[in-house]
């Protein structure tokens, strides 16, 4: 896999401006910038930690000026699927490209934005053979779904920190017409691992969450449960956590014409039964998914995006596993448009978090752009 320097790309600090009086807030940290490029997206992709070693994925296709409505994205050229790696907790980054040897390919021979990756080798997805070991030191696993809406669904896997991927295997349907994968796994033994997606509602629409369970690494999978009842609009992009052996919380996306939420669902039987909890975030704006994590002071964080002025990354805290949640605290509230957010959050071995997410600013111009933030939940 090649791995380079990000051409024409700044990786730094971004200026705090208003932010350097948080003392939660250590800075900001462009992950990937590059003139006449979008960046987007790195919760449908995914997020990994060993130690102060970091990787992320995210979608780098062209910038388009669409209009602020919209992802100003040209969808009339290609979308890769492209990671960032940090070897320092996330000060800085190189890109990297795993589409290079096939790894990792956004959908057959289409991006889920753009069109055909040209000179992209194409692998065909096949059945997993099994024996994973999900506790290896060095795993990491992606899902990734071909189709929003009523497509099908790949997983890999690796064993060096992502530098090379096997894959990719058909994710189980269970006679689901259509499945919507993005990466969010917990890994419960050797050989079992508990996974999180979303498929279309019985009317084919989008969406409704459920949980699938292999425990012969990954050759048999097992339906657990839909994570809560059917709704008006769609619910999808689980983020989950384990409390114990038997209880998981996961944070869902939920959102209708009216009503853009994020809403916490627990399990008290190891996934095969779900209870609404709580909504953790109520509004955000025009709908954004959470990262969910739990700390090493066992407090469970939330992450998130808000559509809406002022345009925002934000996170809550909670002591009592979800119970109960903290004010929002703003990370960062100098969006100059809707069009960020999908953060994924990981925690460093000296107890700081780095939350990565896409975002527009005036300063940096019209693009979208990979961002982190780096603070400091033991300040709060």
């Amino acid at each position: 896999m090649r791995a380079t320097i990000l051409p024409l790309v700044f990786l730094g600090l971004v200026s705090a401006q208003s932010f350097a009086q948080e003392n939660f807030v250590d800075k900001h940290v462009k992950v990937y910038y590059e003139p006449g490029r979008f960046g987007g997206w790195p919760a449908n992709h995914g997020i990994w930690i060993w130690g102060n070693e970091i990787l992320v994925g995210f979608g780098r296709g062209y910038y388009k000026d669409l209009g602020p409505e919209k992802h100003n994205i040209d969808r009339d050229k290609p979308e890769e699927h492209v990671l960032a790696r940090s070897l320092d907790g996330g000060e800085t980054w190189t890109l990297e490209h795993p589409n290079d040897k096939g790894f990792l390919l956004p959908q057959g021979k289409e991006g889920l934005h753009g069109t055909e990756l040209p000179g992209v080798p194409l692998k065909p997805s096949v059945y997993c053979p099994g024996d994973i070991d999900f506790t290896h030191p060095d795993f990491a696993m992606a899902l990734r779904m071909t189709s929003v809406h009523a497509g099908s669904s790949n997983f890999y896997y690796s064993y060096d920190r992502g530098k090379v991927w096997e894959g990719p295997f058909f994710v189980p349907s269970f006679g689901i017409e259509g499945t919507a994968a993005r990466t969010d796994y917990i890994v419960d033994g050797k050989r079992s691992c508990t996974v999180f997606l979303t498929a279309p509602k019985a009317s084919g629409e989008e969406g409704r969450p459920f949980c699938m369970r292999t425990r012969d690494g990954g050759t048999a999978w097992e339906f657990l449960s839909w994570i809560g009842e059917e709704m008006e609009g769609f619910a999808i992009m689980p983020s989950s956590v384990r409390i114990s052996d038997t209880e998981l919380i996961t944070a869902i996306r939920c959102q209708t014409e009216t009503r853009k939420r994020i809403a916490l669902y627990v399990s008290n039987d190891n996934g095969y039964s779900w209870t609404y909890l709580n909504d953790p975030v109520a509004d955000t704006g025009k709908g954004n998914p959470a990262s969910m994590i739990k700390l090493a002071d066992g407090r469970i964080c939330i992450t998130y995006g808000v559509r809406a002025v002022p345009y925002r990354m934000c996170a809550k805290l909670s002591s009592d596993n979800g119970r109960t949640w903290g004010p929002e605290i703003t990370l960062r509230n100098d969006g100059s448009g809707r069009d960020l957010g999908y953060p994924r959050t990981v925690q460093r071995p000296d107890g700081k978090v780095v939350t990565v997410y896409y975002f527009m600013d005036a300063q940096t111009g019209p693009e979208r752009y990979i961002g982190a933030t780096i603070w400091d939940p033991a300040k709060m």
